[in-house]
């Protein structure tokens, strides 16, 4: 589904709160339609004919349409929320779905650009549907009336004035496509703001450490300038509509002016209606007309130009839940190929692996080789773009409830706010207290299930409450207590003491099933049953020790690993 139908279906699900503006919209009509009108029947039947309290009398009506008015924009108010927050909700769910499902995310580090759509394109929408729903409509329900009300009380001083409003409208209407592109501009610009200035925060301590400072300031810099000049041509172009519209309001009335007099020497116009049709013109008609153009120039142009970015960015291919039960622990890897965007080399080349059940490897190589792709291939997170993973016979994307199946731990462990006991239980919701308790102690983190206060305990703000350590326990843990029979830990003991790091290894290579293991330390291989060297063109498999004796590449590495060692203890 495209984002703009996402958008129709959004507000086509509110259609009473739709019916409820309509009536809304209607009273609040009633002064715009009633004001020249009223006007003037008070001068005419009241003031000019001496009877000053007929004239009053119908200046009171005035005031009272003025209240009914009034209260039907106190109404508009009062629905606008229950029309645009489901709006809100549906276009954040799909630009979420969207991010996740990017064929060429950010290698490491947060979506900053997805942060961004989120944040400003979404609540563009928002806001401007919001404008649509209260200004744009109240200023056509308030255009339309007062030009009603116009011909009804002065028709002969109605085509003069229109010609000028015509005029300006189509003035208005050639500048829209230049106003379209400018925005459009100024949205990729902001985009790239968020996507270089969120890279280089994420990457700080990189930046200083290779004393990158300079260039990842120019590089800011530069990405600030193009937003800055984009929003300057923008402005220019708001600037040149905004003439266009002043005038087109503007000239009708000074027209007024000038023929009303004539007109009721004439006696083609009485006093009260020459009053009257200013009231249109200068209290309804013009603010109107340079509010309803103002709306089109900024409201729907920056809705347009944000819907048209998210359906860019947004649409996710077509990913139908699994089906398939696997019929074994079996993990065959055949012919697995990956790259990132337009990058020409694969991470993953030509992959094959057999993993059979009770399969203990680690999978080691140069830091941003591919190591943490290669996580999320096996575990279904990422589709390949060649080849296959196959659980018991059953493509991984195609496994019914995949996390009974397959668990992948991340080096970034994911904590939310809630109970302990939610944490842990979040794979496997069945699982008893004895279970979610075994697990923790499993891993090595009974002594912080102890601290936290026990499965009942709250973590209101999620993983802020805890360090980097204490979350990656307490997915460890998680891991541990789901019944899948593959876990892929990536990284998942980064953050531990070399003590906790072997004591929770151990623990899964016991647990049973397949323990996959992306080595932070080059411990882990040692551990491990068997081990997957990924360097770049070359991936090999085997164990350890036959490892050392016919790869120099994993010799070096070892031989590197081992002084680093011997130094930290």
């Amino acid at each position: 589904m495209t984002v703009g139908r996402l958008y129709g279906n959004a507000l086509a699900g509110q259609w009473r709160g739709g019916l409820v503006l309509l009536a809304c919209s209607v009273l609040e009509g009633l002064p715009a339609f009633f004001s020249g009108r009223l006007v003037e029947l008070a001068v005419d039947k009241g003031f000019s004919a001496g009877r000053p309290g007929i004239g009053l009398a119908w200046l009171g009506v005035f005031g009272i349409a003025a209240l009914a008015g009034a209260f039907g924009s106190r109404l508009v108010w009062r629905q606008l929320g229950k029309v645009v927050e489901p709006l809100r909700d549906a276009l954040v769910t799909a630009v979420v779905r969207g991010v996740l499902h990017d064929p060429a995310p950010p290698r490491s580090g947060p979506d900053a650009s997805g942060v961004a759509r989120i944040t400003q394109h979404v609540e563009v929408v928002r806001d401007a549907t919001g404008g649509l729903l209260v200004q744009a409509r109240g200023m056509i329900v308030t255009t339309v009336a007062a030009i009603a009300g116009l011909l009804a009380v002065a028709g002969s001083l109605a085509l003069p004035v229109v010609v000028p409003v015509v005029l300006a409208l189509a003035g208005f209407a050639a500048l829209l496509p230049s106003l379209a592109r400018r925005q459009r501009a100024l949205t990729l610009a902001d985009e790239g703001t968020a996507a270089t200035t969120g890279s280089i925060f994420a990457g700080m301590r990189d930046v200083v450490a290779c004393g990158a400072e300079p260039v990842a300031a120019l590089t800011a810099d530069q990405a600030i300038d193009r937003q800055a000049s984009a929003a300057i041509r923008v402005a220019r172009s708001g600037a040149l509509r905004s003439l266009i519209v002043a005038l087109g309001g503007f000239i009708p009335l000074v027209l007024a002016l000038a023929l009303a007099p004539s007109m009721v020497a004439r006696g083609e116009l009485t006093a009260g209606a020459a009053l009257g049709a200013l009231v249109y013109l200068a209290t309804t008609l013009q603010p109107a007309l340079r509010g309803l153009a103002a709306t089109a120039s900024t409201v729907v142009l920056r809705l347009l130009v944000a819907l048209r970015r998210l359906a860019e960015t947004t649409a996710p291919p077509n990913v139908h839940p699994g089906t398939e039960s696997p019929a074994g622990l079996g993990l065959a890897v055949r012919d697995l190929t990956f790259r990132w965007g337009a990058a020409p080399e694969p991470v993953v080349r030509n992959l094959n692996l057999d993993l059979r059940p009770g399969e203990h490897l680690a999978v080691v190589g140069p830091s941003g080789i591919g190591k943490s792709t290669l996580a999320n291939l096996l575990t279904g997170l990422l589709p390949p773009q060649h080849g296959e993973v196959r659980l018991g016979g059953v493509r991984v994307s195609e496994l019914a409830n995949r996390p009974r199946h397959v668990v992948l731990v991340p080096q970034q462990a994911y904590v939310f706010a809630g109970t302990v006991r939610e944490n842990l239980s979040l794979f496997c919701p069945e699982a008893t207290d004895h279970r979610l308790i075994a697990a923790a102690s499993a891993v090595g983190a009974a002594p912080l299930l102890a601290r936290l206060g026990g499965l009942d305990a709250e973590l209101p703000h999620g993983p802020a409450t805890l360090s980097a350590g204490e979350a990656q326990l307490l997915a460890l843990a998680r891991a541990y207590a789901a019944p899948a029979g593959i876990v892929v830990l990536d990284e998942a003991t980064s953050a531990l003491d070399p003590a906790a790091e072997v004591h929770a290894e151990r623990a899964f290579a016991a647990r049973g099933g397949t323990l996959v293991v992306i080595a932070h330390r080059l411990s882990s291989a040692a551990r491990a049953r068997s081990v997957l060297l990924m360097d770049g063109q070359a991936t090999l498999h085997g164990r350890h020790e036959d490892l050392l004796a016919v790869s120099p590449r994993y010799a070096e590495m070892m031989q590197a690993w081992l002084p680093a060692r011997r130094a930290a203890s």
